[in-house]
């Protein structure tokens, strides 16, 4: 039997889960305002002179307003010469306020008028002319809405403003983001001892949801994808999940949010005992992932720590490139504010790797027909290169490391 599979019950690992979540630092008032002039100096160097930060993780991350996307629009428009004002409909603005961070004008539109005209209105108050950057996530129907009402404006997507800003985190963000880690990995190790024959994958999810609350986590998992034998050749799952049995290939992906930031870490490992293919595939696995975290070093090129994690996969006979058996997928991704965001550790990536930057480790293997092996681990990078966040998996017979 895999060490530290099984041997257990929800209720007894429930017990045991204490909230994790004291002491965590919220973002401060003056970080905030410390990525608004970075944002400006990006802005200047571009000759952008407005950027529009709509209801979501920008807005979010730039000032503090906690408010989701919809089909109204709400954001904020940042100058070039550092001010801020706000958008949003009127019956919202008592709301807005209670949201705000970063205080400023919130300017107001009635449901019968146009919130693209009110933009407008706003560039011409300020005299602005020239480019404007619009927020890479906005909805298709803002930015035709925004442009069609603003034509004298050339418009561009702020993506290389926001990325840039939101790439490298700063010392208060990665001690947020390690907490959720250390919260989701006890509650990864935990979700392995409760599995036994016939449980389902709802009543994993389930656990997990709860373990989460009982580990502080108000909301509970953010996400969780949890595969059982053949099902685990699927990434991101299946639409009917089967159960599990003796001697069946899990995997568990799953995090938390926990002051806006993310956690997802995935753990691959056997109900009982793994066959000799499995456990050739879980060490090449291993092999992968750690060739990939040795060539993220300062400076190098995101694409090509995809390339060694490529290359180690085509040293054992599998495809460099796509094909199955092998790895599907991009290497990593970013994460943050955004369980995927900037840098991408994919092919071709000219993005270099810089202190501060957070992305996952996941070359996961599919063998069609039989299972898939993920193991997932984030580091971010310091100025002496690149440092886990959670500890990676020890072995096919002790993959937590008991």
């Amino acid at each position: 039997m895999t060490k530290g599979i099984g041997g257990s019950s929800a209720a007894i690992e429930l017990e045991k889960i204490e909230n994790r979540t004291q002491g965590v630092q919220p973002i401060q008032l003056e970080e905030y305002q410390e990525r608004i002039q970075k944002a400006v100096q990006l802005m200047k160097s571009l000759s952008v002179k407005a950027l529009y930060l709509n209801a979501g993780t920008n807005l979010y991350y730039f000032t503090g307003t906690l408010w989701s996307a919809s089909e109204r629009m709400v954001g904020g428009i940042l100058f070039d010469d550092g001010s801020l004002e706000y958008i949003a409909p009127k019956f919202e603005e008592g709301t807005f306020k209670k949201y705000m961070k970063v205080q400023s004008n919130i300017n107001c539109w009635e449901e019968h008028e146009s919130p693209y005209v009110l933009f407008g209105k706003l560039l011409a108050a300020k005299n602005v002319f020239g480019q404007i950057a619009i927020d890479e996530s906005a909805a298709y129907f803002l930015v035709d809405g925004i442009a069609k009402a603003n034509s004298s404006f050339d418009f561009i997507t702020a993506q290389q403003i926001t990325s840039i800003c939101r790439m490298q985190k700063s010392k208060n963000e990665i001690a947020i983001i390690q907490r959720a880690k250390d919260i989701t990995m006890e509650v990864q190790r935990a979700a392995a001892r409760i599995l036994k024959p016939g449980i389902t994958v709802s009543e994993v999810t389930d656990f997990i949801n709860k373990a989460h609350i009982k580990a502080g986590i108000s909301s509970g998992s953010y996400f969780c994808i949890v595969l059982f034998s053949d099902d685990t050749q699927y990434p991101h799952g299946v639409s009917v999940p089967q159960p599990l049995q003796e001697n069946q290939a899990v995997i568990v992906d799953t995090g938390c949010r926990l002051e806006g930031y993310l956690s997802d870490i995935t753990r691959s490992y056997v109900y009982g005992e793994p066959s000799e293919e499995y456990k050739t595939i879980w060490n090449l696995e291993q092999k992968t992932q750690f060739a990939a975290f040795e060539a993220a070093q300062i400076g190098a090129t995101c694409g090509s720590v995809d390339d060694a994690a490529r290359k180690t996969l085509a040293e054992a006979g599998l495809s460099p490139d796509y094909e199955l058996p092998g790895l599907p997928h991009r290497v990593g991704h970013g994460t943050g504010l955004d369980i995927h965001e900037y840098p991408y550790l994919v092919r071709g990536s000219e993005i270099k790797l810089l202190e501060g930057m957070v992305v996952s480790n996941e070359p996961m293997i599919c063998v069609p027909g039989k299972f898939g092996i993920r193991h997932e681990d984030h580091f971010y990078m310091t100025e002496n290169g690149p440092k886990w966040f959670t500890t990676p998996m020890q072995s096919v017979e002790n993959p937590f490391g008991y």
